[in-house]
């Protein structure tokens, strides 16, 4: 142990608290029950079913499995096409500036442009590590140059837990 506080351990499981959190805000906040029985309860299957189309169409452009396009939005946005993040990232599948620009999309908020683009780079990442979900997903979250300079997910608490949550989400 290196005598911080805040080592690897301690990190891995503030990260596992906020994630948890942030999902029982995410599945309280969606399913709201009305006293009045006509509104319908929103639920997370609906949420996704606004974007189940786009993704859809994504998926089978890029060949891409549309389980994983869904498990990434959930994992960096729940869905929330307006989301953006401390760091600039932007809508549903979290693009930074540069890279929405680069995978030509032009307004990050727009749901099927940023689906499609995150669905391109997602493609890319999966022909670049041979199909190799973790890595591709690492790389999503931490930049190739990390996992190309690790051999592998880099040793970042955040990256190795966000692989690890999209994965669940895949899975599930």
């Amino acid at each position: 142990m290196d005598g911080s506080f805040f080592n690897s351990q301690v990190q891995t499981i503030i990260y596992n608290l906020i994630f948890d959190l942030m999902d029982k805000y995410a599945s309280e906040s969606a399913t709201k029950v009305s006293s009045d029985s006509s509104v319908s309860v929103k639920t997370d299957t609906n949420i996704q079913g606004k974007f189940a189309e786009m993704i859809q169409q994504a998926a089978e452009k890029y060949q891409v499995d549309a389980k994983l396009i869904r498990a990434v939005i959930k994992a960096e946005s729940n869905f929330n096409p307006q989301a953006k993040s401390s760091a600039g990232a932007m809508g549903l599948m979290q693009l930074m500036p540069g890279t929405a620009q680069g995978l030509g999309v032009g307004n990050p908020f727009d749901p099927a442009e940023n689906i499609n683009g995150g669905t391109k780079l997602l493609h890319r990442l999966l022909d670049k590590y041979n199909q190799n979900i973790s890595l591709a997903l690492a790389a999503y979250n931490a930049g190739s140059g990390a996992v190309d300079q690790f051999g592998g997910i880099p040793p970042y608490p955040e990256t190795k837990l966000y692989v690890q949550r999209v994965l669940q989400y895949y899975k599930a």
